[in-house]
């Protein structure tokens, strides 16, 4: 969108020649030919930058200045004035202008000046934004499943938590590891939040999406004439989060020539634009990211090993969804709030085939790859509940019990093969054999478990089977998903507090 500006002279020719200047530069321009009616545009429209002359007919210039500041105390605004009148241009700054300029009007010297106004005023709304989005994110506090903005009450995320905790109010740098769509940006988020900087900007760079032949410009920033094309002082990532953080997203996809210029950054405190020898001085808080292992990154020569210790003084590893899947329910919970009422569908729920296939998908996309399926099913949902959802199965995901007995043969000859393996072949059940069903299964492996028992010996107790079996079957689903007590209830078609206490009564929390 088009910057917007205001230009209030009783001088026709003037007002006219700044709307011609301005709208060749790109703005939107509204005119106005007197104090009062530049005070109403101004309340009507939200203006990127005002310029007004002093010597309007209706009001004093002073106060058109303060008046204005009032209506919109984020624009900027540049006073126009005669060789006459400059010490109440000077004045004029002291009551909120932002700069002023004499006529005749150095017309380059005057975008300078609109440019660093109308970018202050788009850092005012940022802050704005941010300060909004601390309280948001700080009034979520009170649960560790809800931290900082983080879903998650798994035992692997409130390490992550009390990480946060630990070192939030430092300046230690962080290296945040994890899949693509585990959510480190939401982490980072998280650090920056419970900071003393979190009042500062918090610039976000994506390594790998910036031109190689510009981002130390857009890093470092540059100036005017350094190269072809600057045609302007540009401040630079680095400069846009003094007294704040930045986040360096995908930090192994720097170009390794850069790599240097940063640690330097980093030991010195002191940055230079381009073309520029002025040292400015480097005041933020670094936050890097990366889906890459860093090490093999170094092995490769994308990524230098002095910077990879530099950056990681505190190192953040986010788990893969697959590795905390009891986090599955209250994340599928708050996607579904989110989509309903961004879809105004109310009432909506999941089945429980529904929570079943989530619970035992692998989820290679992790938890972003969970909100797209969620935002899927509530947009083709066609009742209140979803009864099922359109995820695709590969060999990896797990199989629930009830598939298990429902699939043919050749699909679970994996789940058949592990019990040959054990010496035990159900009769019929072969790869060449015709399926059986569940009952039909339980009745042979309960023939071959009484088949192989011993003969009870006089005066000496017998094991209890049942309990034998109960242990031997839980244990076996709690290694089959990898420890996920949720994944594991479901497979066996429990409720989850009666699976907790098989694995209380047997002692089995230790043997997973």
């Amino acid at each position: 969108m088009a910057n917007k500006a205001l230009v209030i002279d009783d001088d026709k020719v003037s007002l006219d020649l700044l709307t011609f200047q301005l709208k060749s530069e790109g703005f939107e321009v509204k005119a106005a030919k007197t104090g009062t009616e530049g005070l109403r545009f101004a309340k009507e429209n939200e203006f990127d930058i005002i310029l007004t002359d002093l010597n309007l007919p209706d009001i004093n210039g002073i106060e058109m200045v303060r008046r204005s500041k009032e209506i919109s105390p984020a624009t900027e605004i540049i006073v126009v004035t005669g060789y006459d009148s400059a010490e109440k241009a000077i004045e004029a700054t002291r009551v909120g202008a932002f700069d002023y300029v004499v006529k005749p009007v150095d017309f380059e010297k005057l975008f300078v000046g609109i440019k660093n106004a109308v970018e202050l005023k788009q850092q005012w709304q940022i802050n704005a934004r941010q300060a909004a989005e601390i309280q948001e994110l700080r009034g979520r506090l009170t649960s560790r499943t809800s931290y900082e903005g983080v879903i998650g009450g798994a035992r692997s995320m409130q390490n992550i938590y009390e990480i946060i905790e630990n070192v939030a109010e430092s300046d230690a740098n962080i290296l945040i590891l994890g899949e693509s769509g585990t959510g480190k940006e939401v982490i980072a988020n998280a650090v920056h939040y419970k900071s003393h900087r979190a009042s500062k900007p918090f610039v976000k760079v994506n390594c790998s999406a910036l031109p190689k032949d510009l981002i130390e410009s857009q890093l470092f920033g540059h100036i005017k004439g350094s190269f072809t094309g600057a045609n302007s002082d540009k401040v630079g990532f680095i400069g846009q989060a003094n007294g704040g953080s930045i986040l360096l997203d995908e930090i192994g996809e720097m170009p390794v020539d850069l790599q240097p210029k940063l640690l330097r950054v980093l030991q010195e405190k002191v940055y230079y634009r381009v073309g520029s020898d002025r040292p400015q001085e480097a005041d933020f808080r670094l936050i890097c990211s990366t889906n890459r292992n860093p090490f093999e990154a170094i092995q490769d020569g994308a990524l230098r090993e002095d910077l990879y210790y530099r950056v990681n003084t505190i190192e953040i590893k986010i788990p893969p969804l697959r590795d905390r899947m009891e986090d599955v329910p209250m994340l599928a919970e708050h996607f579904l709030q989110v989509y309903a009422d961004k879809y105004k569908r109310k009432h909506v729920e999941f089945s429980q085939n529904a929570y079943n296939q989530m619970l035992n998908y692998n989820w290679r996309g992790n938890v972003r790859e969970l909100q797209h399926v969620i935002e899927r099913a509530i947009l083709l949902s066609k009742t209140g509940k979803i009864a099922s959802m359109d995820i695709q199965r590969t060999s990896t995901d797990p199989l629930t019990i009830n598939e298990v007995f429902a699939t043919p043969p050749e699909t679970v000859a994996g789940f058949q093969g592990a019990v040959f393996e054990n010496g035990f072949e159900p009769k019929g059940s072969g790869l060449n054999g015709s399926p059986m069903s569940g009952e039909e299964l339980f009745q042979e492996v309960g023939k071959f478990i009484v088949d192989n028992l011993s003969e009870p010996i006089e005066g000496v107790d017998q094991n209890d089977v049942f309990s034998g079996i109960e242990s031997g079957v839980v244990l076996a689903a709690l290694k089959r998903t990898r420890g996920n007590k949720q994944a594991a209830a479901n497979l066996l078609g429990l409720y989850r507090p009666r699976l907790y206490g098989m694995i209380k009564r047997h002692n089995l929390e230790e043997k997973v």
